[in-house]
């Protein structure tokens, strides 16, 4: 190809130097849109164009004059066919090869490799490569777009429900919780988009089922899709939908726009979608209508968007994973789901519902939780929210044979060790100094007159344990004389823990 280029520029009347001539080959050389790599019977790379580099991830200038198996320590003499080609002389026509470079990057190509010969001696290998990523990326597409496809028409055959939790499943007394739902009740009754922002197991799908439940689209679709559990290239068609044609192997699909039509699209984890595709569904939101994928014509659509986000929105426009415009546009409605550790009045009414669903589930007859799982309860984090509450309970059920009541024995070893660590919560330790002193400021948290000791008929659970805590705290701190150092050792607790206590109950030392 290169000698022909050359006869053609001398026969044209261009007269060049040797150096000159090379240049210009090698400038037609990063033009082509294929890879050319060229090397001599030794392995040394003399020709590597930037088709080639931009298809393996390689920088030319780096790989022109190293070895092969250099560059590519993961072949050999067998398994390149470059070296394979310069040792058999035998040319390889369209082989498909995966190999590993020395990134550590898994690359796969179409190769032509042909040996290079002056006379009957070989000097050389030229490998000619094909890219197929988007190929097989529209494969892969395909294959998934179908595969939707028969689940979707599945699920309508089956006559599963399209949303099935109401405002009624919502558990919760706590004045955080009641102002979330009522606020989302009000929302129900409007066609407006929404914005449900609430930490990993907060319940954000449940409520946007109740919210579909209690809107007049109740009798209509609901159709839920998580923005990061598939790739964007993927989302897209899932979204839209795709034509005949519109790629290789596509089909006539609706998207999951089209199939909510109606009734309400949840879009969960919306600030894992890429940039392009937001900016898509933002142009949704303003005109009201989609197109699929390889068509021309557009389509309205009339579905009501709530989205979904497991980071604080505010937060993901500042730093870009989520648009602003697209904020403003699906925030007409912001719901905000608090977090377990903020409505801890919750977590034993939540509790007493897990332990009668599960018993049901499970076979088994547990009572309650004793004092001690339930201030661990209390103390506890729960950054996995309710849905770790759940596990956890479903987990220490599992623990169970014959015993009516969850103890600390049965609880998840993860839940121990991080209180244990963090000194969350305390246990009476028999090698406290002045334990005497101690004693009365914790036993009677599980003595049978706790409750005329605290009040506990008119004080919330997680007040009588505050009050608990900040005594045993005050008292600990009086016997060592205001030290912080001795009384976070003797309590168990990290100083920056105990630090934090005694801002939060205004102690003064």
């Amino acid at each position: 190809m290169m000698l022909e280029i050359g006869l053609c520029l001398i026969r044209e009347g261009f007269t060049m130097t040797a150096e000159r001539l090379e240049k210009i080959f090698r400038e037609i050389l990063d033009i082509l849109d294929i890879g050319i790599h060229i090397i001599k019977t030794n392995g040394d790379t003399v020709l590597y164009n930037s088709s080639m580099g931009k298809l393996e991830r390689l920088v030319p200038a780096n790989v022109i004059g190293k070895n092969l198996l250099e560059i590519f320590p993961s072949l050999n003499n067998e398994t390149s066919t470059l070296l394979y080609v310069v040792n058999t002389g035998r040319p390889i026509v369209d082989r498909v090869q995966t190999y590993i470079n020395f990134k550590g990057q898994k690359i796969t190509t179409v190769n032509s490799t042909y040996p290079l010969k002056d006379g009957q001696k070989i000097i050389g290998a030229i490998e000619i490569a094909k890219d197929i990523t988007k190929l097989k990326e529209l494969s892969e597409k395909v294959a998934f777009l179908q595969s939707s496809s028969k689940e979707n028409t599945k699920r309508k055959k089956e006559g599963h429900p399209f949303a099935k939790f109401t405002f009624d499943d919502i558990v919760g007394e706590s004045k955080e919780i009641k102002k979330t739902i009522s606020m989302a009740k009000k929302a129900a009754q409007t066609s407006s988009s929404i914005l449900i922002y609430g930490e990993t197991g907060t319940g954000k799908e449940m409520f946007a089922q109740s919210i579909h439940n209690a809107s007049s689209r109740r009798n209509q679709p609901f159709i839920a899709q998580n923005c990061a559990a598939v790739p964007e290239s993927l989302l897209e068609g899932i979204l839209f939908g795709t034509v005949k044609g519109g790629f290789t192997g596509a089909i006539d699909r609706p998207g999951l726009f089209e199939e909510a039509d109606g009734g309400t699209l949840f879009l969960d984890e919306i600030n894992s979608m890429g940039a392009n595709l937001q900016a898509k569904l933002l142009r949704v939101l303003q005109e009201g209508v989609i197109r699929r994928i390889g068509d021309t014509n557009i389509i309205p659509i009339n579905a009501r968007i709530i989205a979904a986000a497991n980071e604080n929105p505010i937060e993901c426009t500042k730093n870009g994973t989520l648009r602003k415009d697209l904020f403003y546009r699906l925030a007409v409605v912001y719901i905000k789901i608090p977090p377990l550790r903020e409505r801890k009045g919750d977590i034993y009414i939540l509790t007493k519902y897990f332990i009668k669903n599960l018993n049901k589930t499970l076979g088994k007859n547990v009572i309650d939780v004793s004092h001690d799982v339930l201030k661990v309860f209390m103390e506890y984090e729960w950054l996995g929210n309710i849905r770790e509450l759940e596990n956890a309970i479903e987990g220490s059920m599992n623990m169970i044979v014959n015993e009516s009541y969850i103890e600390i024995e049965h609880l998840p070893f993860y839940i121990l060790e991080q209180c244990n660590q963090d000194g969350n919560y305390i246990y009476k330790d028999k090698n406290i100094e002045n334990e005497d002193k101690l004693a009365k400021y914790i036993i009677p948290y599980n003595n049978q007159d706790a409750e005329d000791a605290y009040d506990i008929a008119d004080s919330a659970l997680d007040q009588v344990i505050d009050r608990i805590e900040k005594e045993i705290i005050v008292k600990t701190l009086d016997l060592y004389n205001g030290n912080i150092t001795k009384t976070a050792e003797k309590l168990k607790i990290k100083r920056q823990t105990l630090q934090y206590k005694i801002k939060k109950y205004g102690l003064i030392l």
